[in-house]
């Protein structure tokens, strides 16, 4: 299922996006963008939406997004489909490495039971 959600997802316009999204990553514009996010709390007012708290790393090598609320989750769960979703959580990776500014790391993922889903960005050398 990660596989072909994969090639589904990553079509040529969605490339395009990735890289473009990558030539703007860690700049103030995108650091604002994720605090605003950050603080709209869409999710306490949609429950298809999502709730997250920026962190920015205290090296300075990059930043997470730490989801405490998922959209995704809920819809798929209401579906009766929330086995899939950790193959759409796994799309994570391969639109960070297609946007070439940043390497993506996660340990936990609310769709695989973990406390949240951190979606941690650092900067690529």
């Amino acid at each position: 299922m990660t596989e072909y959600y994969g090639k589904a997802m990553m079509t040529e316009p969605m490339k395009w996006f990735c890289r473009a999204s990558g030539k703007n990553k860690f700049s103030p514009k995108d650091i604002r963008a994720m605090q605003k996010t950050a603080a709209f709390k869409a999710a306490d007012r949609n429950p298809y939406s999502w709730n997250m708290d920026y962190y920015e790393y205290e090296d300075g090598s990059g930043y997470e997004a730490r989801f405490s609320k998922c959209g995704i989750c809920v819809l798929a769960g209401e579906l009766g489909i929330a086995e899939i979703v950790p193959a759409m959580c796994a799309l994570d990776y391969t639109m960070s490495e297609a946007g070439g500014a940043s390497q993506f790391v996660r340990e936990y993922t609310l769709a695989s039971g973990g406390p949240y889903c951190d979606c941690g960005y650092r900067k690529k050398a």
